[in-house]
């Protein structure tokens, strides 16, 4: 009962407002079926030469600057602090990862372990929630894998948004470290967005040094 007029309260106080801008919901059924996306995966060739090394494979569910929607979604879910868009945007990876996660014939998927990028402490108390964090749990309730915190960001990195290609490898060169001694053969890597592959391969690169055998990236968009 205090639950119910608690949320009452809040609502009537901060009323939900949809990506279009209707009042009630976070996003309404409309919005859903206007969020269609076509998913993308770069595989261990093409991400050799965009010189990510350490990565073996990226799914994206869509593309960033081709889905406006999706991108005011994103928006909305990291920047004004709505992790309830969470499950939602954590299910269209879900969907993309048919036909597109091809692990090699080694791995089975009881050893498959889905890995939030972490963030530093100062962006978590700024936000108050990890975005890769709720979509890797979600994914992992949805295909019933593990969800470990596999790495630490060592250093504060800034926002990866305002650089170039260089200047984001730069940013991340050695900003996480393993903090597992009994690596998984096999890690996805869950974040919201991948534009250069700069933070997914720097996060790849300290799991291989750990033991880890094949990393691969799980986002809601690239580019």
């Amino acid at each position: 009962m205090l639950e119910t007029m608690l949320k009452f309260l809040l609502d009537l106080l901060f009323p939900k407002h949809s990506l279009t801008g209707y009042e009630g919901e976070w996003i309404t059924d409309r919005e859903r079926q206007l969020l269609r996306l076509y998913p993308i995966r770069l595989d261990k060739q093409l991400l050799r030469k965009k010189n990510i090394r350490s990565l073996d494979c990226l799914i994206a569910a869509g593309s960033y600057a081709s889905s406006p929607l999706l991108k005011k979604a994103i928006r909305t879910f990291k920047y004004k602090r709505i992790p309830e868009l969470g499950p939602e945007l954590a299910s269209h990876i879900v969907k993309s990862l048919p036909g597109l996660l091809l692990l090699p014939s080694t791995m089975k998927n009881s050893e498959i372990v889905l890995c939030p990028v972490p963030l530093h402490w100062t962006r978590m108390f700024q936000r108050g929630f990890n975005q890769a964090h709720i979509l890797a749990e979600e994914i992992g309730k949805q295909r019933q894998w593990s969800v470990l915190s596999l790495l630490k960001r060592t250093r504060s990195t800034g926002h990866q948004a305002w650089r170039n290609k260089e200047e984001r490898l730069t940013a991340v060169l050695d900003a996480f470290t393993s903090t597992t001694k009994n690596p998984p053969p096999c890690v996805l890597l869950v974040d919201d967005i991948s534009s250069t592959g700069a933070t997914l391969e720097a996060c790849a690169k300290a799991l291989k040094k750990a033991g880890v055998k094949y990393v691969a990236g799980l986002v809601i968009a690239y580019g």
